[in-house]
């Protein structure tokens, strides 16, 4: 949701671009603020942005609300002759994209029908890839090189970021090891250099029909990493448990608004008759589950990245076949500590704080707090 009162962006434009220039608007919305996360295209709305969550219009001076030709034509724009997301639109009523404005900036697009109309959200995509360090990430994430098969899972909310971590990860791998990885993304977001790896690419639609297809292809082209980008369905999920129990090293995200939930959330992709064989595979193929956040800074429109790793033996993921456990070890970085350092250190406020630990309560009674403030 917009914030309230927030006020709207004024950009300038040539009238050549107004009237036509897709580029030249995307450009002028993206640097607008440096802020700026997504682009959004809307039938009888006018142009709005995303800045640290928040919605904002954005006032171009002859640019009036758009029509649905206004949006139909900057989705055909953004498609061009991509035949297969031209397809996927028409017969599924959606489709994802990358599309790139060179020296500026990558995007991941989805455009979709609504009321008969095209709708079109951008994620604006940084062109350098990041690195564990510049996302502020745990140092412990590096271990992962290390990591020879098995799964490791980045999990949260989302818009937090997920992706850009797996791609830090994959990153990492291929500064550190002589490996071959393939990835297989929908759509492609950050473009990935051979450095000690080799590193090959694949974008579902335009380079393989789906992801089940590149995942049993993935398997005869002798991977010793595959990152997938989000494992979203039941067959996904097997498929990368597979991959997993064959020796590889599978790197994945997943949707949970915490770590012990995404077990129990894939758990639940399955049938009850499989859930406990279920349990029992994850036990034996997961190594580690990287769980984050984004909380808001006490620096005006800034947040910062909040992670807690959790590995398979932890007692947090003791719904996990807890027999086949060993609870000797312990989370070596809890998001509530993480929290509470971000607290005293002053960085984030106490209110943001609390609206965002998983124990609220029992945070609050270590910051000496006398009430706890939003509970989610």
């Amino acid at each position: 949701m917009a914030a309230p009162g927030t006020a709207p962006i004024y950009i300038s434009l040539d009238p050549a671009a107004a009237e036509g220039g897709t580029d030249e608007l995307l450009t002028a919305m993206l640097r607008a603020n440096p802020r700026v996360s997504d682009l959004i295209f809307s039938p009888g709305r006018k142009l709005q942005v995303q800045v640290n969550g928040d919605f904002v219009g954005v006032e171009v001076e002859g640019v009036p609300a758009l029509t649905a030709d206004d949006t139909r034509g900057i989705a055909s724009h953004l498609i061009g002759n991509n035949k297969s997301a031209i397809t996927m639109l028409r017969e599924q009523g959606y489709c994802d994209i990358s599309y790139a404005l060179p020296g500026v900036a990558r995007f991941r697009v989805n455009v979709f029908i609504q009321r008969g109309s095209c709708a079109v959200v951008m994620r604006a995509i940084s062109t350098a890839v990041p690195s564990i360090q510049s996302l502020g990430a745990p140092d412990e994430l590096r271990e992962v090189a290390g990591i020879r098969d098995g799964l490791v899972l980045v999990v949260g909310p989302r818009g937090c970021g997920k992706s850009s971590t797996l791609a830090a990860l994959v990153d990492h791998i291929n500064a550190s090891s002589a490996c071959h990885i393939i990835t297989i993304e929908d759509p492609i977001e950050f473009l990935h250099n051979h450095k000690r790896a080799t590193v090959h690419q694949r974008e579902l639609h335009s380079d393989t029909p789906s992801l089940s297809h590149a995942m049993r292809a993935a398997l005869r082209q002798s991977p010793n990493v595959i990152a997938v980008g989000e494992l979203k369905e039941r067959e996904t999920i097997e498929l990368a448990l597979d991959a997993a129990d064959a020796g590889h090293l599978v790197l994945s995200t997943f949707t949970a608004p915490t770590a012990p939930k995404s077990i129990e959330r894939l758990v639940a992709s399955f049938s009850g008759a499989e859930q406990t064989s279920m349990r029992d595979r994850l036990a034996r193929v997961l190594r580690l589950i990287v769980y984050q956040r984004l909380i808001p800074s006490k620096k005006e429109g800034e947040r910062v990245a909040v992670f807690e790793t959790v590995r398979a033996d932890s007692p947090a993921l003791g719904l996990l076949a807890p027999d086949a456990l060993s609870l000797q070890r312990r989370q070596k970085r809890t998001l509530d500590t993480e929290i509470e350092r971000l607290v005293r250190e002053g960085i984030i406020s106490q209110e943001a704080a609390l609206a965002c630990a998983l124990d609220p309560a029992a945070l609050a009674k270590k910051l000496g707090a006398t009430e706890i403030a939003r509970l989610r």
